[in-house]
């Protein structure tokens, strides 16, 4: 696994060298754009703390989010009419952008961390969803008439066909709704926080430490693609029978 992750890393420190001697040649102000050496330099205790804090308002709305939709999409096959009526709720609350809806999450839950966390679910919620509904369909006509056939119970067929057909759907939606659970934790903390990297992007911005901003930005991205990498690694071991990027 090592071995893919090269090419990544290179292109990775090429941008930084591009970066790095850009800054150097034309001399260009900090403020505006400073260089890897000074946002490494930045990169300290306050950061890590932020990244921690972020982090796991994420992951916590990430997983919350997770098992609703599961349960929700399961609902929605084995019962047609929920899925009539409340599908179209699901797709307002995914229209609707999560910074107007973070102002009212910090009225109703606060400054804390389940105003972020609750976006974090929101955010995470449809596209879980919607694939989970559109995998628990896709087992060929077929095989469930043999199911049905061999008098197994809609239990069974749940269990032993619709779900495993289901799971490819699941992990693609899994690994884009990890990163956007960063995305929600962040937003949420924009409106109402007093920590946290949307908090510590804020703070920064207000007072032209552009050197932070950027750090903050970095760990922000950085913490995206790790929970994108940890959910791709479980899901080459959960689909085993799929080839995939993780091989």
């Amino acid at each position: 696994m090592m071995l893919r992750f090269r090419t990544p890393i290179l292109f990775g420190l090429l941008t930084l060298a591009v970066w790095q001697g850009l800054v150097m040649a034309t001399g260009i102000p900090e403020y505006l754009l400073p260089s890897p050496i000074a946002v490494l330099a930045d990169v300290d205790r306050t950061l890590a703390l932020s990244l921690g804090v972020t982090f796991l308002e994420a992951t916590i709305g990430f997983a919350i989010a997770s098992v609703l939709a599961f349960v929700c999409a399961i609902l929605f096959v084995r019962f047609h009419t929920l899925e009539e009526g409340l599908f179209p709720i699901a797709i307002a609350i995914k229209t609707t952008p999560i910074v107007a809806i973070a102002p009212l999450l910090v009225i109703w839950l606060g400054t804390g961390w389940w105003s972020k966390i609750v976006a974090a679910i929101l955010i995470c919620f449809f596209p879980v969803l919607v694939n989970t509904v559109k995998g628990l369909k896709a087992a060929d006509a077929e095989y469930r008439e043999l199911f049905q056939t061999l008098g197994a119970s809609n239990a069974q067929e749940f269990r032993k066909l619709r779900i495993p057909y289901c799971l490819p759907y699941l992990f693609s939606a899994l690994k884009i709704s990890s990163s956007l659970a960063i995305v929600g934790a962040i937003v949420g903390e924009f409106v109402g926080a007093t920590q946290g990297l949307g908090y510590l992007i804020m703070v920064s911005s207000a007072h032209l430490e552009t050197a932070t901003l950027f750090a903050a930005i970095v760990a922000a991205a950085l913490a995206g693609i790790t929970m994108f990498y940890i959910i791709g690694a479980i899901e080459h071991r959960v689909v085993f029978w799929q080839g995939g990027e993780f091989e």
